[in-house]
């Protein structure tokens, strides 16, 4: 795993400078501390910093070149099947001078031109300068596990892992993108294309960008497909995707270094532990976080997995400072993030660290197969929607809701919520179920000028855009497809990258692989929510490895104790943060609504942990990147 950086100046065609390319590189060296390297070829510029994985030798330098030194390429990333691949491409007259998947890469880019990447099975990010053609080739894998930023305002272009990276170029603006700034109170990350920044982007997952003297380029090469169902019947499919994830697992354990496995005994991570108990005659290092509270300590679901594969197990509780590390982590993020699971994430991966530099995850068995909370929920709310007269859900329940909503109680709350989602149609009522701010609280909130700012921006955009997007009339498979585009690349792999490269670990995640999602989206809905039941067909498949207990209990997640921490252990922290004269927030908001908020929560008459979280986790973002 590693970081990559770089200019190209394809407009005036001025010399990249050596000193912007490795200050983009010394910035991000957490991503890959063990090597580091820049190529220069006038009006480009690449940069690199290696974390080593595959192939220890100096022969993984990178940026790496082909023979002939026509093509080099800075890349970050996996490719699982590269060995299947360099067999290919040797048949066909290639020579090697490594064994790292980084050449291989070069040479299928060499036989495929921009069709290499329908080849590649596994995470990635890269670069590649074309010398010939004079095009520098940018590439990001079809779920979006690593990240690519670029920035480009109509004259000057940079790329890099991280933004942090691309604002070395101190030619560069840092201005605020309020639609950015919306989306971020409203899902509590930004989602991709944008950032918070103005002329500042993500590669979308699944996309490749082209740049020459002709302009930019952008096509999508990857898409999820529900419009096919699969024929099998319910234990074939059970069996199947069992092997599929067999697999799945099996190549993600090649390693030059020692690998192990997150463990939250949860039924994703203890699925894959199980998988790796397999593969291996030795015992599978596995890491978890606990907390005080008992309410959202997952340890000792982990212990039980841990004791029936003979696992090398060790853990870690948070108890304690937690503050301390929240300022790192709104460095790690590069803008606002507001997942608090991040913290728990961070953690993990530094235990991890201490004993391995690959780690295997159980991340995305909840966007494939419907494990979320919120998808039992939205069922729930699509049954009583559907049997109430639209003019009534759209002219009556609005004036209830309203009506509700004057009471102070817990119960007239939930109350009021439910029956403003109840009078929207099902894919708003699903964009309501994944948002946090209330639109009377943010109205409230917001002062005049970023209400200006703001315009007729309306986050439901972005929701909306991928819920018709998706090939399919069945709404769970709209919702899980949104998820697959949105929130997991935008979330949950944020948070699983930064927060393992902060401590140089790299994390696999074999519920990922692209073999698995094209799978997992032609199974029958009904197999994966089954009459209530989440992730129905998963456990179909995992209940001759796992115990019952794991497979049945009720989720809880990777969260934190907020409310008690907000009222407690991080109360003074907080406070000074974001009650201060000077909090950079209250360029944003409205001061005397915070502290309203704020004083609700501290008096228990409301839990308004996640918006404290959302504003703090901003506040401590702009301080670091903003002032």
């Amino acid at each position: 795993m590693c970081g990559i950086v770089g200019k190209f100046n394809f407009y005036n065609r001025k010399p990249v400078s050596e000193e912007l390319i490795k200050s983009m590189c010394d910035i991000i060296d957490y991503r890959g501390p063990d090597d580091s390297g820049i190529y220069l070829d006038g009006h480009i510029g690449l940069g690199h910093r290696r974390l080593s994985i595959l192939d220890l030798s100096k022969l993984g330098h990178q940026p790496m070149s082909s023979g002939d030194k026509s093509i080099w390429i800075t890349y970050n990333g996996e490719i699982y099947n590269f060995q299947s691949l360099k067999k290919d491409l040797m048949l066909k007259g290639y020579t090697f001078s490594s064994h790292c998947d980084t050449e291989v890469i070069i040479y299928l880019y060499q036989e495929y031109g921009e069709e290499c990447l329908k080849h590649l099975r596994g995470m990635f990010a890269f670069a590649i300068w074309d010398r010939n053609k004079e095009t520098l080739f940018l590439a990001r894998d079809r779920i979006g596990k690593k990240p690519l930023f670029y920035y480009f305002d109509g004259k000057t272009f940079l790329f890099a892992s991280e933004i942090k990276s691309i604002f070395k170029d101190k030619s560069l603006k840092r201005e605020i993108n309020f639609e950015a700034f919306y989306d971020y109170f409203k899902y509590l990350y930004v989602p991709d294309p944008k950032t918070i920044y103005k002329n500042t982007h993500k590669l979308e997952p699944g996309h490749y960008m082209i740049l020459s003297k002709d302009g930019i380029r952008k096509n999508e090469y990857w898409d999820i497909s529900f419009s096919e169902q699969s024929n099998l019947n319910e234990n074939d499919i059970a069996e199947e995707l069992l092997n599929i994830l067999d697999e799945s697992v099996r190549l993600r354990m090649i390693s030059d270094v020692p690998l192990g496995a997150f463990l939250s005994g949860g039924i994703d991570s203890s699925g894959i532990v199980a998988l790796m108990a397999k593969q291996t005659n030795n015992p599978v290092t596995t890491c978890s976080i606990g907390f005080d509270s008992e309410e959202y300590d997952e340890v000792r679901y982990a212990r039980m997995v841990s004791e029936q594969y003979s696992t090398d197990h060790h853990e870690f509780t948070v108890n304690e400072n937690t503050e301390e590390i929240l300022t790192d982590l709104a460095f790690y993020f590069d803008e606002p993030f507001a997942d608090a699971s991040a913290v728990p994430t961070y953690y993990v991966s530094k235990v991890a660290r201490q004993r391995v530099t690959v780690a295997l995850s159980g991340d995305g068995g909840d966007e494939n197969f419907a494990g979320y909370e919120k998808y039992y929920i939205d069922d729930i709310e699509n049954r009583i929607r559907r049997k109430i007269p639209r003019p009534i859900r759209t002219l009556i329940l609005p004036y209830l809701s309203d009506l509700l909503s004057m009471g102070n109680h817990a119960i007239f709350r939930k109350g009021t919520t439910l029956l403003k989602t109840l009078s929207f149609e099902s894919d708003y009522g699903f964009f309501l179920t994944n948002t946090e701010f209330d639109d009377h609280l943010w109205k409230d909130l917001i002062n005049n000028d970023t209400k200006k700012q703001i315009g007729e921006y309306d986050p439901f955009s972005v929701t909306r855009y991928y819920y018709n997007k998706a090939d399919t009339d069945d709404h769970l498979s709209r919702i899980l497809y949104t998820d697959l585009k949105t929130y997991l690349p935008g979330d949950i792999l944020v948070k699983v990258d930064r927060m393992s490269m902060a401590n140089s670990l790299e994390v696999r995640s074999p519920i990922l692989d692209h073999k698995v999602i094209e799978f997992a989206a032609n199974i029958p809905p009904g197999l994966k929510y089954n009459n209530g039941e989440k992730k129905y067909i998963l456990k179909q498949s995992f209940k001759q490895i796992l115990p019952k207990e794991i497979m049945y209990r009720r989720k809880m997640g990777f969260s934190v104790p907020l409310a008690q921490w907000f009222r407690e252990e991080m109360k003074a922290f907080v406070s000074s943060n974001l009650l201060s004269t000077d909090a950079g927030v209250n360029n944003f908001f409205r001061k005397e609504i915070i502290l309203k908020i704020w004083n609700l929560h501290q008096t228990c008459t409301r839990n308004y942990s996640t918006i404290l979280w959302s504003l703090l986790m901003f506040e401590l973002w702009y301080r670091k990147f903003m002032r």
